[in-house]
């Protein structure tokens, strides 16, 4: 296998997890208390906003005290923890990052933005999740991006003599997003390592007549779509070391309207979004609390499905993919011996009492 160096990482292994306070039902102060920081390496704080004028980094209003003492709250469970202010996101202003990426000057207020919040907040890293580079020149932009963020972290690390900020960008589940690639020299050379969105391949509103695999580590008999090993598989290949690779999967499902109650596998015929369902959002996501409380509620049947490495339940006519601790077990055990650094979980706020994040760290071991 590929080897490399490690840039930035005090850690030879990556247990991770994002924290979304929008995405809580709880409180987002107690939220943050709970987290089970021992069960993680790396945290991530999700996300800090780019003002689409300035280019600069921001916190928002909202969630600037619960930012700025982020670091600290996760470090009274585990002083070992690391964490990273990621910006950007799924519902980020995909324009705004391509506006600011086109350019250096705007590239490096960028920069020294992001930079300047997350030394004052306590921040051990910085995590780039531009979801996604859309054009060829959008993806040259971003390896640019990437490359002034190394020779950044590292001046400043060298006027304020503290440690290296670590540098990671969650990306793609594969290295070619639709038909433009990621620029993969540049990001093994300047970045820590890299997330790899092995998850939400499908959901009810993007593929809402059947029912699909939604973040399946291989595909099913009758698909052909996407998979976590194909694209892992297709960045190996385009560059990028394992020991730089994260692999990364969801504690959210989504949740579909079946056609047929008796009609229940994948490729089932379906409805779109199950929007009857009060835990389900418009996009038809629901996190696995939820998904248990709607198991014992409605008494609803699991399947697990091994060839996958996936779950999803049913009742009536309510169909929901999802994982759970096989799925989540077996990819930890799948990124632990293909080499990979190590895993993250999206999000640890839609865990139920830690069940997933438990799995996930006694499946790596120590």
């Amino acid at each position: 296998m590929t080897s490399t160096v490690i840039l930035g990482s005090p850690s030879a292994e990556v247990k991770a997890s994002y924290w979304f306070p929008d995405g809580e039902t709880q409180d987002p102060i107690t939220s943050a208390e709970t987290i089970p920081s021992a069960l993680f390496t790396h945290l991530f704080c999700a996300f800090a906003d780019l003002d689409a004028n300035s280019h600069k980094v921001f916190v928002s209003q909202a969630h600037e005290f619960i930012f700025s003492t982020f670091t600290e709250t996760v470090k009274i469970r585990n002083p070992q923890v690391k964490t990273l202010l990621s910006i950007g996101g799924k519902n980020a202003n995909n324009s705004a990052f391509a506006s600011m990426a086109s350019n250096h000057q705007s590239r490096k207020t960028f920069i020294d933005s992001w930079i300047f919040i997350a030394r004052s907040n306590g921040f051990h890293g910085l995590d780039l999740a531009w979801e996604y580079p859309n054009s060829d020149h959008e993806m040259t932009d971003f390896g640019n991006l990437v490359g002034e963020l190394r020779a950044a972290v590292e001046a400043e690390s060298r006027r304020s003599s503290k440690p290296t900020l670590l540098l990671t960008a969650a990306v793609y589940y594969s290295s070619v997003y639709k038909t433009f690639t990621y620029p993969v020299q540049v990001m093994r050379e300047s970045l820590d390592w890299v997330n790899i969105i092995a998850y939400d391949f499908y959901g009810p509103v993007s593929s809402s007549k059947f029912t699909v695999p939604t973040a399946g580590l291989h595909v099913s008999s009758n698909n052909e779509g996407p998979s976590g090993v194909s694209g892992l598989k297709q960045w190996i290949k385009d560059g990028l070391p394992e020991k730089k690779a994260v692999l990364g999967f969801s504690y959210v499902g989504w949740a579909w309207t079946l056609q047929n109650d008796k009609d229940t596998g994948y490729n089932a015929a379906a409805a779109g979004v199950a929007k009857s369902e009060d835990d389900v959002s418009e996009d038809g996501s629901i996190n696995y609390a939820q998904i248990n409380k709607f198991i014992r509620d409605e008494e609803a049947a699991k399947v697990y499905d091994p060839k996958v490495v996936g779950h999803y339940c049913f009742a009536k006519k309510i169909w929901i993919g999802y994982e759970d601790t096989q799925s989540v077990e077996a990819k930890v055990r799948y990124a632990k011996q293909n080499g990979l650094l190590g895993y993250f979980a999206w999000n640890v706020g839609a865990d139920d009492n830690t069940v997933l994040s438990n799995a996930a760290s006694k499946a790596w071991g120590v």
